[in-house]
């Protein structure tokens, strides 16, 4: 059991969503009533298949977390549809959503918060074991230990707490503890933004080699593109809640086609400091309110290729070369 991967389907894609929508409702007033609706994701589909990481990046804000709590059930969608490994999960009920669960795991961003403080490392890894009663107790205890090991770890580290690890090392037992039921899917939620520079390649080579190991799927949610870049094999941008581009990395990376995907590449620091970035895109003004977004394009307001009907009309998610969608009028 120790190096098992699990159960698997590769007949189907890892995760698939489509038209999926998270609206918040505002309330205030003396009565809290309802003044008002978050838009954080609003209509975005994509799908990734087994062994592959899609990438999804944007401004802080835009909705990525919420789509990932909201693709594993642990916010429940306001429209749309999930499938997992080909099965609809979007209406499942708790009871019949438990045992999908080992299926579909997440690493946090905070490695401490996300840990209970008051359980062992290896308590913390084997308790997915036990929920889902996955083999015996000596057998809990082997996998523990094996996992300890691949990610890093010393086993008689297994008998130290939380505050007793690095940051780093922190993380290492949340991605331990993701991978403890061999899931098909991780969802990533800016697993290393936490972490130091130094530490950070350590942990996304770890997510490398084990992908390239036991072929899950990731969900990897960061705002560095550089560490997009380096794991993933596709990239969604989103903006606003909606993604306004799709497409094979290097070619984002080559020819990117919205106007928001070149400002923020062009972002991006150069590695000399003294040397001037050609073509870079300054964007102005604030990101609209996902409360009140605007008419249109929701990047109208700060695109500086803006036509009269981009004001009016929004765009939709449309294909312009092998598998590269964008949302925009130019195309």
């Amino acid at each position: 059991m120790k190096g098992s991967v699990g159960q698997s389907d590769t007949t189907h894609s890892a995760l698939e969503v489509s038209e999926l929508r998270k609206h918040f409702s505002v309330r205030g007033g003396v009565f809290g009533r309802k003044i008002g609706t978050v838009r954080a994701v609003d209509g975005i589909s994509f799908s990734i298949s087994r062994g592959e990481t899609l990438g999804l990046v944007g401004e802080s804000g835009c909705g990525k977390t919420t789509v990932g709590r909201t693709a594993l059930r642990l916010i429940e969608p306001t429209a749309g549809s999930i499938k997992l490994l080909g099965r609809d999960i979007t209406h499942q009920s708790k009871a019949r959503l438990r045992p999908l669960r080992r299926q579909m795991q997440m690493v946090f961003q905070d490695p401490y918060s996300s840990l209970n403080p008051r359980m062992t490392a290896g308590e913390i890894v084997r308790e997915p074991l036990a929920v889902h009663r996955i083999g015996s107790e000596v057998d809990r205890e082997e996998r523990v230990a094996f996992l300890f090991a691949r990610v890093g770890l010393r086993t008689d580290q297994m008998a130290d707490y939380p505050h007793q690890f690095s940051g780093g090392q922190r993380q290492r037992i949340a991605i331990a503890r993701a991978l403890a039921v061999s899931p098909s899917l991780i969802v990533c939620d800016e697993p290393v933004s936490a972490l130091d520079v130094s530490i950070q390649a350590q942990v996304i080579n770890l997510l490398t080699d084990l992908q390239d190991e036991y072929r899950f799927s990731y969900l990897f949610i960061a705002h560095d593109l550089a560490i997009v870049k380096h794991i993933s094999h596709r990239i969604a941008v989103m903006y606003l809640g909606r993604i306004v581009e799709l497409a094979p990395k290097n070619a984002l990376f080559a020819t990117p086609l919205h106007p928001y995907t070149a400002a923020l590449l062009s972002a991006i620091p150069i590695p000399n400091p003294l040397a001037k970035q050609s073509n870079q895109t300054i964007l102005v003004g604030d990101v609209p309110s996902p409360i009140n977004p605007p008419r249109g394009c929701p990047f109208h307001t700060r695109c500086p290729r803006v036509m009269p009907h981009c004001r009016e009309q929004a765009p939709q998610l449309k294909e312009i070369g092998p598998g590269h969608l964008v949302t925009c009028h130019l195309y």
